[in-house]
This record gives structure tokens, sequence and C-alpha cells, in this order.
């Protein structure tokens, strides 16, 4: 029988002097392994919910809030720039302070979580047994890109991009997780997840937007900082994409599946949330790691 996640699955962590995440953990007696799920633009731990409940009979489940996400804390840009490499730092001291054995850890992380487990998994091999990742821009190639996304990583249409987004909010939550699909493939987002993701897009200052804005800052440094160092990922990897998606285009995740000669999965009919739109299937793909 799957879990039902509860009030009692989710705390506070802190991680450092600045860095709170709101986290949900789901324990196992005798777990087969452990499962990190990281979640993207502009979502929150919740995304992973459906899934987490599915898995939660044979795994240890932990997921959490990005800083500038959700509930987790968002420091000042003068101490934190939310870069995709600080984003990795996060991760690292996730792992070791919350006690997981990565011998027996697989990582499922999309969009903006991707990266930053890919550049942690090449300066540490073994953060992970194994690292599913899926839709999200590992290389520097806005062409593959949505045309809003191109225009965040840098000139002076980035400004006018974020000060339109967040001007727009109900229209992002309203569409972003289904835009371009057609109509066969439209599916229903969760209202306790819509719900979480509205509680969760301002604090303070800082609104989601503007977090996605300070990654996306930094996003072709560290892109090309990945992409030079190639060579070192040795960590196992599975690529994960959705054909349809509009945001990052699947000959992204082929170009990094080929590089790497990593497996690589596309779902047919499935845009760029896989876990929200397929989550028997993303769960699937999670179970086949341990194999």
């Amino acid at each position: 029988m799957s879990h039902r996640i509860d009030e009692s699955a989710i705390d506070f962590f802190a991680i450092g002097e600045d860095i709170t995440l709101r986290r949900m953990v789901l324990r196992n007696v005798r777990p087969k392994g452990t499962v990190l799920f990281l979640h993207g633009f502009p979502e929150t731990l919740y995304a992973w919910k459906e899934i987490a409940e599915a898995l939660a009979d044979d795994y240890e489940i932990h997921a959490f809030d990005w800083p500038g996400y959700g509930l987790s804390s968002r420091p000042a840009v003068d101490r934190f720039s939310y870069a995709p490499m600080d984003y990795a730092h996060v991760l690292d001291r996730y792992i070791a302070k919350a006690g997981i054995d990565t011998s027996r850890l697989t990582i499922y992380a999309t969009d903006i979580g991707a990266l930053p487990a890919l550049l942690l998994a090449v300066e540490k091999p073994d953060i992970a047994r194994a690292i599913i990742v899926g839709d999200f821009a590992p290389f520097n190639r806005p062409a593959l890109m949505y045309e809003s996304l191109q225009n965040l990583k840098a000139g002076p249409a980035m400004d006018q991009v974020r000060a339109a987004m967040n001007r727009n909010r109900d229209e992002i939550l309203e569409n972003t997780f289904t835009r371009g699909l057609p109509r066969e493939a439209q599916f229903e987002v969760p209202q306790e997840f819509r719900d979480d993701v509205s509680r969760g897009w301002s604090q303070g200052a800082m609104t989601v937007v503007d977090a996605f804005s300070h990654y996306y800052s930094h996003f072709t440094r560290d892109q090309d900082r990945f992409e030079s160092q190639l060579a070192r990922l040795k960590t196992r990897l599975k690529v994960v994409w959705g054909e349809k998606d509009l945001y990052i285009r699947k000959e992204m995740g082929t170009e990094l599946a080929e590089r790497l000669h990593a497996e690589l999965a596309l779902l047919p009919g499935i845009g760029h949330y896989p876990h929200l739109q397929d989550p028997k299937r993303t769960a699937d793909e999670v179970r086949a790691s341990f194999r």
C-alpha cells in the first residue's frame, strides 16, 4: 500500500547560517535505496508528492524547495547568488547534513535542478550511485530554448522578461505546466501543488521569478563550466526527456546522452514536466535506476 503524505513528513532543515530548506522526508525501515528529487521552475517539493507516495514503500524519499522557491530561505543576492554552482553547493550540504548514504542514492533532477546535480557530480563522482536528469539546458544552445528563456540568459531583454513574468504570476500558474501540448495531452495539475506554488511565490522582496532570473544571469557561465569538464563526469547517468518539451527541445537531451554515452528515454506525448504529466512513468524510471 502506498504511503500518504501529511504535514508530519515536511519540516525545515538548516544547512547553513543563511539557508534553511523546507523538505519532505519519507522514511523506510528497510529501504532498497534512497531517492532525492530536485524540482524546477516554478515548482516546489509538492511537485513530487504523487511519485513520492508511489515509491515510499520501497525507498526512502527526500525532496526540498530550492532557495528562492516554496518556503525555503531567500538570502539577499550579496550573500547567495542563486547560480547553478551555488545550488550545487546547497545540494552537497543537504546530502551530507541529512546523512544520506550516497552509495545507495539516486538523484532525480529536472529543469533548474539538473545542472547543479551534474556540476556536483563532476566534482564528486560518488555523490550518488545514479543521477536521472531531464528537460533542462546542460549546454549553451539558446536556439534550442524557448524565446523567453533565451532572453533571460543575457542582454537588455533580461530585465524586461523578468518584469513581465513577475506581472504575469496568475498566467504562469495557469498555463506553464501544459503550454504547447495538444488537447489530447493536456493534464490536470493537482490543486494542492498549485496552491503551494502560489503560497510560496513571494517572500519579502524576492519572488520565485527573481530567484529564477538570478539563476539565469549565471547560467551561461556554469553551462560552459560543465561542458568544459564533461570528461570528468563518471557518475552513472540516465536522461529522461519529454518528447514534446516546448521549453527545452529534445535535441538538447539527445546531445547530452550521446556525449556521455548515457541511456536516453524520450517520452512520447510528454512535455516539460513528465513528473506532473505522467507520474507513474516517472516513478518507473526511478525504479529502473536501481536494477
